[in-house]
């Protein structure tokens, strides 16, 4: 570290005046007291920046600057209080930086149950949209990543997007990586947004036009615990359910990992859909992070005010509607509008057409768990301005047994027509019902019917559009499975054949697993 000096005494009463007590390598920086938004880190200057940050329980926050190749530090600077906060604001106003480096924020705050303050934690900025030391798939865990400055991304060139009306839409689910991971995909850069433009023409030529993206916001996939019993090796984390920032895109996912390029390169992404007559969803996770429970690392949230951003009870135990340790307090006015932003990001800045939530079911929760009849970041999303001509789907249940196929909360209250739905929900009875037909369950021909009539039964008053009916997701037997097998057989994984749901309704032709015999 170069600086020691206490912003408190470097910075004065002056609100203008710039102090200049600290530096990175050989560069003097200047301290001002900054403007409280944005959010996260904007430019503004040649070498100047302003950083906000949100805590509200804090009562200690630290700007750190590392270096953005080697994560070393390069100064501190402790923020006032009496300057440096607005509200719940934090901001600092910075000048002289290099053109390269990246930051976080260290921050205390009271103790108690419902507190997790660890001031020897780098947090990310949870605003920020790209992150350090971006790396391929599956390179070793190395030095810890921070927060980069956004670069502009006001050279987008202006795609008009298909706009497919609902009724029309042909969805086809895929992970950006495993779709073109293996050779015969015949792919430049396999496994990244690159590789998947190339497979354009193959996604034409199914018929489909629409693609869902499984998730590609950051997350590590070398956190996974397993180790596959068979081999010894390692598990990763593929799916990718288990997100460490919902601003920033995958690093992995692209053929160049490093600062803002995957961002571009997902850009590039989305418009080359477009041009194809595709539009591209989006699943986001927004229901649990990658932090855990309360035994698990901390990133970001848990450092900053760990009692406004998840739901935790009066003892600090995490309420787990999720099954992954944690819940999102989704329905706080600033974790849904750090919601907000990241969906109107996506959709501004990238193009998207849409979104899939994942246990869309946990929006529906207050901070003490209780089902909410009317969600207000629910509403928010059905009404931005921004978001009004996107696709919005729901995973209609969540993983403590609220189930609420047909009774999302999806009608808008502030339409011109009446019972204006704008949602449509994950058909999980038609998944059902087709299959056990198709394997030749008893009874279901009128079941049957009534799914490929609209699931009435399900959506009286909201009309069939509110139903995305799928037969196969990334839940469960894939397609190949549901003819192979009458049993799962999930024992690579080392969890012991428990992960996933015992009832896939499959049939496996008389042979279990694959066979040779036609």
């Amino acid at each position: 570290m170069e600086s020691s000096r206490d912003a408190s005494q470097g910075l004065g009463t002056d609100v203008e005046h710039a102090t200049s007590e600290y530096r990175f390598h050989d560069l003097p920086l200047t301290v001002q007291r900054g403007h409280p938004l944005p959010l996260g880190a904007s430019p503004a200057g040649e070498d100047e920046v302003n950083f906000v940050l949100i805590s509200r329980h804090a009562t200690s926050v630290k700007l750190v600057l590392l270096e953005s190749c080697n994560s070393e530090v390069r100064a501190v600077i402790p923020l006032d209080a009496s300057l440096n906060r607005t509200g719940n604001h934090w901001h600092v106003r910075v000048g002289g930086l290099p053109e390269t480096f990246c930051y976080g924020y260290q921050v205390d705050g009271p103790k108690g149950p419902q507190h997790r303050y660890d001031p020897s934690v780098i947090l990310l900025d949870p605003a920020a949209r790209s992150l350090s030391c971006g790396r391929p798939w599956g390179a070793p865990p190395g030095m810890r990543r921070h927060s980069l400055v956004s670069a502009s991304l006001k050279h987008r060139r202006d795609d008009i997007p298909p706009r497919i009306r609902r009724e029309d839409l042909i969805l086809y689910e895929l992970h950006v990586r495993g779709f073109t991971i293996h050779p015969s995909a015949g792919v430049r850069h396999s496994g990244t947004f690159a590789g998947l433009i190339d497979k354009i023409g193959y996604l034409q030529d199914l018929g489909v036009n629409a693609v869902e993206l499984l998730p590609i916001h950051e997350f590590d996939e070398n956190d996974c615990p397993f180790v596959n019993p068979f081999t010894g090796e390692k598990l990763k984390n593929y799916w990718g359910y288990n997100t460490i920032s919902f601003a920033a895109i995958k690093s992995a996912f692209a053929s160049n990992p490093e600062g803002s390029a995957p961002w571009d390169e997902f850009r590039r992404l989305v418009r080359a859909m477009h041009e194809a007559g595709i539009e591209v969803i989006l699943d986001v996770v927004f229901n649990h992070t990658a932090e855990g429970s309360e035994k698990g690392p901390t990133h970001s949230f848990r450092g900053l005010d760990n009692s406004l951003y998840y739901l935790v009870d009066e003892r600090g135990r995490y309420l787990n509607y999720t099954g992954c340790g944690n819940t999102i307090n989704s329905n706080h006015p600033v974790v849904r509008s750090l919601l907000l932003s990241c969906l109107r990001a996506a959709v501004a800045e990238a193009g998207v057409d849409g979104f899939r939530f994942d246990l869309a079911s946990v929006f529906g929760r207050d901070r003490n768990g209780h089902v909410l009849v009317e969600p207000p970041v629910v509403e928010m999303i059905t009404e931005d301005a921004l978001l009004a001509e996107t696709k919005l789907i729901a995973e209609p249940w969540d993983a403590s047994g609220l189930y609420q196929v047909g009774t999302f909360p999806t009608i808008s209250r502030w339409s011109d027509e009446p019972e204006h739905v704008r949602w449509s929900e994950w058909n999980g009875r038609f998944r059902d019902d087709v299959r056990k037909f198709w394997r030749g369950d008893l009874g279901m021909v009128s079941a049957l019917a009534t799914r490929i009539c609209g699931s009435d039964d399900l959506y009286a008053g909201r009309g069939p559009l509110q139903s995305v009916n799928f037969i196969t997701c990334h839940d469960g037997f894939t397609l190949a499975d549901l003819v192979s097998y009458n049993h799962k057989h999930n024992h690579a994984n080392g969890e012991g054949n428990r992960d996933g749901c015992d009832a896939n309704w499959s049939w496996n032709c008389g042979v279990e697993g694959s066979t040779a015999d036609p």
